[in-house]
């Protein structure tokens, strides 16, 4: 068997192709959110997989390996604007324990689905929970640098 070699520095990224890379995300003030740099190896995805949001995803068409990018999102393309109806109050003495400004609490919703919240006041009557994505109403930079790129549906094909 032949293993199928591809000159990697010519394929570009499209929908399907296998991708390594390392990125990282970070909010507008430059707090980084996210690094993959840390590990030693770069990660692999799929375009397309649903691993990335999808303007991530459009951001790596066309490029290939030894490529790096990196692009500013507004809200819109990220992780969505902050929505006001997405903060619930609940009464304070329902919680088993006093809940804390700044974190996270798990609900179950009617469908017995996760749903995470983070606290942003409690009162002796009332707590109020965000519901919205913790990233939610902010511009994020994605910077990517690109290792090696497999074509779509080539993935691990040998010739006999």
């Amino acid at each position: 068997m032949t293993e199928v070699i591809y000159p990697t520095e010519e394929i570009r990224i499209e929908q399907g192709s296998k991708v390594d890379l390392h990125f990282s995300v970070a909010i507008e003030n430059g707090v980084e959110i996210d690094n993959t740099r840390s590990r030693s190896e770069p990660v692999s995805l799929v375009i397309g997989d649903g691993n990335l949001l999808p303007s991530f995803e459009k951001a790596l068409l066309g490029l290939r390996a030894g490529d790096r990018r990196t692009v500013s999102l507004p809200p819109e393309d990220a992780f969505g604007p902050w929505n006001p109806e997405n903060v619930q109050t609940f009464d304070t003495v329902k919680f088993e324990q006093t809940p804390v400004v700044g974190h996270m609490i798990e609900f179950e919703d009617k469908a017995k689905a996760s749903l995470f919240g983070v606290v942003k006041s409690v009162n002796e009557d009332v707590t109020e929970i965000d519901f919205n994505h913790p990233l939610a109403g902010k511009n994020i930079s994605f910077e990517v640098e690109i290792f090696k790129v497999t074509p779509a549906g080539q993935q691990g094909i040998k010739i006999l």
